[in-house]
């Protein structure tokens, strides 16, 4: 049963746009409770998340134009890809290190990338950097929940607490650099 969770977080890990958040959290509580190493569950999510960040490179510098185009159409994609084109210039790996924790961001981070024609070294750079510590951090906070739930019916909230101050803080710093850029 372990090796087919494995193939499915990695599937999942795989496929742009699909959620890969809740599937390592759990893997990350299983891990807590006996599952699989949790070196193992980030390693196969971060190589799968690695492998679908390839793909999209690939699609960005083949579509080009077009395919951000398309993706803008979705305004929280447009805000993002907004923000990610303005700063991937200036601070290139860092921002696509960081996009990994916007919504859709890893997935336009790459496309970008790709249809900027960035070189694959630093693409890969980038991209590998990203992925290894979000995937951490997701699996991180599913194995610290799995822990804390082992001991009381209430330790998932404290991971769960985290992950939704982490995102409050992101999206607060993203809305408002993408403000201040309005206004400048």
């Amino acid at each position: 049963m372990d090796d087919l969770s494995l193939l499915l977080l990695f599937a999942v890990a795989v496929v742009p746009l699909v959620p890969t958040e809740l599937a390592l959290i759990t893997m990350g509580v299983t891990a807590a409770n006996g599952g699989d190493p949790l070196p193992l569950v980030v390693l196969v999510a971060a190589v799968g998340c690695l492998l679908c960040d390839v793909g999209l490179y690939a699609v960005g510098w083949f579509g080009g134009a077009r395919l951000v185009d398309r993706l803008r159409a979705r305004p929280s994609v447009a805000a993002c890809a907004h923000w990610i084109t303005r700063h991937l210039d200036t601070r290139g790996v860092a921002i696509l290190v960081l996009a990994r924790w916007l919504p859709a961001g890893g997935t336009v981070g790459a496309v970008l990338a790709g249809s900027l024609r960035w070189s694959r070294r630093r693409f890969l750079c980038a991209s590998l950097i990203g992925v290894s510590l979000w995937c951490a951090y997701t699996g991180g906070l599913g194995y610290l929940g799995g822990a804390l739930l082992e001991q009381s019916r209430f330790g998932i909230v404290l991971p769960v607490a985290c992950a939704l101050l982490a995102a409050f803080t992101i999206t607060t710093v993203f809305r408002r650099t993408t403000s201040w850029s309005a206004r400048a």
